[in-house]
């Protein structure tokens, strides 16, 4: 069964097992004050420290990235509480595995035993009837239930199992919790690195600091790397924690990117908004942070021709031109050089005037196509050119604009059961010319129609 084994081992026999794990599990906390991080949940009168110190804790779903300390707090919220804490890994388990822990659970309750606290690691992996096989336990209190995962639980999570928790959204660890977390490390001399003579310059922890992206883990792994690297098997052999070892360590920055979650929609929302938002400095990092994790760039390209077409439209058409030719650029020349065609159009789009009025006039349209009654085409508008449709009164009476000298002539082309505007054009960039030129339409409608009524 994969659940928690330390308690298969003696004191003695767990604590030689921890000598040999990494730094970053080793450096774990025990106890709600030593965690770093989560100070909106976990500090001093928030809501899970008051569920700690009340000793009532209702399943809880942790999410948030990698590295914030899900793992370790579950530990420490089981260790408050007195309760016996099984782990899970939700892609390596089985629905055998849930149902031996809760029977387990059950039967040390009965016999008036611990409280059971089961954590599975990565429940998004659990399907629909995995999940299901724990809501009436977790509803009847047989065990408590902390799931962690990096996926939005709101999609990823049953609604049952939801409903049944309290969500906790874990944010990235800021620069100052992992520079005390490295800190921490440096000092510790039972579980850290102590008893090592290193001497470490502030510019290689402020490094390690900012490179991690708010995880903790990556930060104690790229330091323990430094240090270990330089250790030859001699804990009291100075060791000399510099800029450029730091960056040896971590090799390359690990762009947290999923493809196809929270963070995919995210950045794709960030960068339509920010060329929405007219910030071509926001829009361009926003396109970086999506090229550099990985995106694919027929989508990017796609967000980018969508942002052209609703956002800027008639008042600058030539972002829609720019849009399209960064889509087949990017297409035909791929990564890398695809960044720069949808570079180009995305920051041309950010600095183009703004009109959605063309994106307001269709929504209008299938709006009423969708929920009223459609309405017929007009005798006079409908096709003509074939024999017989003059028999049947099609096309008769249309007038033929460019019989008039500018090219317009007024008539009904909804017919009399439709008469609303859709279209409405700002008094922006081009389209304040469009507007302009429909109103000087109408203008001469109105002349003429003046000039040619009779004297009264």
């Amino acid at each position: 069964m994969v659940c928690e084994r330390e308690n298969l081992f003696s004191r003695g026999e767990r604590e030689r097992l921890a000598v040999h794990a990494p730094l970053a599990v080793r450096m774990r906390p025990e106890t709600l004050d030593g965690f770093v991080g989560q100070e909106h949940f976990a500090g001093e009168g928030k809501l899970l420290r008051r569920m700690i110190e009340a000793g009532n804790i209702t399943s809880l779903i942790f999410h948030g990235p990698p590295g914030t300390g899900k793992t370790t707090l579950a530990r420490i919220v089981a260790g408050a509480i007195s309760a016996r804490f099984h782990y899970l890994s939700a892609p390596a388990a089985s629905v055998k595995d849930v149902r031996e822990i809760i029977a387990e659970a059950k039967d040390r309750l009965i016999t008036g035993g611990a409280k059971t606290l089961l954590f599975i690691d990565e429940i998004h992996r659990f399907n629909r009837a995995q999940q299901d096989v724990l809501l009436d336990d977790v509803e009847n209190g047989i065990i408590t239930l902390i799931g962690a995962t990096t996926e939005n639980p709101y999609f990823s999570v049953n609604s049952p199992l939801i409903s049944r928790s309290t969500v906790l959204a874990f944010e990235p660890l800021s620069k100052d919790d992992i520079l005390a977390v490295l800190s921490r490390a440096l000092t510790g001399s039972e579980k850290g690195l102590g008893e090592m003579d290193i001497v470490a310059d502030p510019q290689a922890l402020e490094f390690l600091a900012e490179i991690c992206n708010g995880d903790a883990r990556k930060a104690l792994t790229a330091l323990e790397v430094a240090v270990l690297s330089q250790a030859k098997g001699k804990k009291k052999a100075k060791i000399k924690l510099n800029l450029e070892i730091a960056k040896e360590s971590v090799q390359k920055k690990a762009i947290q990117y999923d493809g196809t979650g929270d963070t995919h929609y995210d950045l794709a929302s960030a960068l339509q908004k920010s060329m929405r938002g007219s910030d071509p400095d926001a829009t361009v990092y926003w396109l970086a942070r999506m090229i550099v994790g990985g995106e694919d760039l027929r989508f990017i390209a796609r967000r980018i021709a969508i942002c052209a077409a609703e956002d800027v439209g008639n008042a600058d058409p030539m972002a829609t031109i720019l849009a399209a030719s960064a889509v087949q650029i990017a297409e035909f020349v791929g990564f890398p050089e695809a960044q720069l065609p949808l570079a180009q159009a995305a920051i041309y789009i950010a600095c183009a005037p703004k009109s959605n009025a063309c994106a307001n006039a269709v929504w209008k349209a299938c709006s009423d196509v969708q929920s009223g009654r459609t309405i017929p085409v007009p005798a006079y508008l409908r096709d003509s050119h074939y024999a017989g449709a003059k028999k049947l009164g099609h096309g008769l009476n249309y007038e033929y604009p460019h019989k008039s000298p500018i090219g317009y002539i007024e008539q009904d082309y909804l017919g009399v059961q439709l008469k609303k505007p859709y279209y409405s054009p700002k008094n922006i960039g081009r389209e304040k010319r469009v507007a302009e030129y429909l109103q000087k339409l109408k203008n001469q409608v109105q002349q003429y129609q003046r000039q040619t009524e009779p004297d009264s």
